[in-house]
């Protein structure tokens, strides 16, 4: 089979909240199944910067994965967004869209969505429509803490990862390859 000649037959929305470590590395999972399913994946992250690992892997699955940093790369803690975030939110927003109904993709990720909409860099609202309105062979998955109860009831799998221990607690560092 040739690439870009497969679709789903229907696609889903998925959800990874909580608290705990994996809800990235969970998505990035699925996508590495899709991929080796001839599946095209796009994933958009929202606040993660350009220095974790699997931006350094998707060049090697290219042309059918592709991961798009669609902000500074730095997460928005008690405070508003700047007018640069904003721009590069709503430019990003953009591309999301005509990654989910260009017809080219299979998987949408859109990695710290909740985060996104929490500091006010995305509106729950138009999650919601660009979700309703995908063509129907477009599977998306949204990942992050705190998921905005809207996003949660348009999903047709949620699942919640619950911080159990984690070794920054013991002053165990981030390690590359690992964390990020």
């Amino acid at each position: 089979m040739a690439s870009g000649d497969h679709h789903l037959e229907f696609g889903l929305v998925q959800v990874y909240t909580g608290d705990g470590k994996g809800k990235t590395t969970a998505a990035l999972g699925q996508a590495l199944r899709a991929v080796g399913r001839e599946l095209k994946v796009y994933m958009a992250q929202f606040i993660k910067g350009q220095e974790s690992g699997e931006h350094w892997a998707a060049p090697r699955l290219a042309p059918q994965l592709t991961i798009s940093q669609l902000g500074t790369g730095e997460f928005i803690i008690n405070r508003e967004p700047t007018r640069e975030e904003l721009a590069l939110a709503e430019a990003g927003w953009s591309e999301v869209c005509q990654a989910v109904n260009g017809g080219s993709y299979d998987l949408v990720i859109l990695d710290e969505i909740s985060h996104a909409v929490e500091v006010g860099l995305i509106q729950a609202e138009r999650v919601v429509d660009l979700i309703s309105g995908r063509p129907k062979h477009v599977e998306i998955i949204l990942t992050g803490r705190s998921m905005p109860p809207e996003l949660v009831a348009v999903a047709d799998l949620v699942t919640e990862m619950r911080l159990v221990r984690h070794p920054y607690d013991r002053g165990v560092k981030v390690r590359k390859g690992i964390e990020y």
